[in-house]
C-alpha cells in the first residue's frame, strides 16, 4: 500500500491596516479608537513588496485584505505589483468592485456586504454576482463559534458580528 501525500501550498496573504501590512488578532479589531487592535506582527515592507515577491515565486491564489480605512492606495499597489495574482476583500461591494478588478484583482472577496441583520441577503449577493461574474466572486465565510463546542457562525464587520448562517455542509452545497 502506497499513500501519496499532495504537497502543501502557501497562499500567500496581505492584510493591510492603516496602510500596513500586519497580522493582528482577528477578534481584537475594532471602530473604537480607544482599543487599538492586538498585532501579532508589523511588516517593514510595503504591500507592494510582497505582492512582487509572491509575484516572482509564482504564488497563486493569494489575497489583499484591506482591514478598515486607509488601505486603498497600499491595496492598489500590491495589486499593480502582482497583476491577476491577488484576490481582494474589505469594504468591497458593486459599486467598486470591478474598480478593483480592473487595478489588476484577479478576484473579489465579500462578506459582510452580503449579509443584512445577521442574515444572507440573496438580493445583495445577486448584486455582487451580476457586478463581477460567478467566476470572480469569493464568498468569504470566515466563521467563529458563539459558544465552545458549538456550531461555527459566519462573521462580519471584522470578526465582530455574528449572523445567523452556520457553516456547515448543507451551507456550502448551497452556496
Amino acid at each position: 500500500y502506497s499513500r501519496v501525500i499532495p504537497m502543501t501550498r502557501f497562499r500567500p496573504c496581505i492584510d493591510l491596516h492603516a496602510g500596513v501590512v500586519k497580522q493582528i488578532v482577528g477578534s481584537t479589531l475594532s471602530d473604537d479608537p480607544d482599543r487599538p487592535p492586538v498585532e501579532n506582527f508589523v511588516a517593514k515592507r510595503s504591500p507592494a513588496e510582497f505582492a512582487a515577491l509572491y509575484a516572482q515565486a509564482q504564488l497563486e491564489g493569494g489575497h489583499v485584505i484591506m482591514l478598515g480605512p486607509g488601505n486603498e492606495a497600499s491595496a492598489l499597489a500590491a495589486l499593480a505589483a502582482y497583476p491577476g495574482g491577488l484576490q481582494i476583500g474589505g469594504g468591497i461591494n458593486p459599486q467598486n468592485a470591478t474598480r478593483y478588478l480592473d487595478a489588476g484583482a484577479s478576484h473579489v472577496i465579500v462578506t459582510s456586504y452580503v449579509f443584512r441583520d445577521g442574515r444572507l441577503d440573496e438580493e445583495r449577493l445577486a448584486e455582487m454576482v451580476k457586478a463581477v461574474g460567478p467566476r470572480r466572486l469569493v464568498l468569504d465565510l470566515s466563521c467563529r463559534r458563539r459558544a465552545p463546542g458549538g456550531p461555527f457562525y459566519v462573521v462580519t464587520d471584522r470578526w465582530q458580528k455574528f449572523t445567523d448562517l452556520t457553516v456547515d455542509g448543507t451551507t456550502l452545497r448551497r452556496l
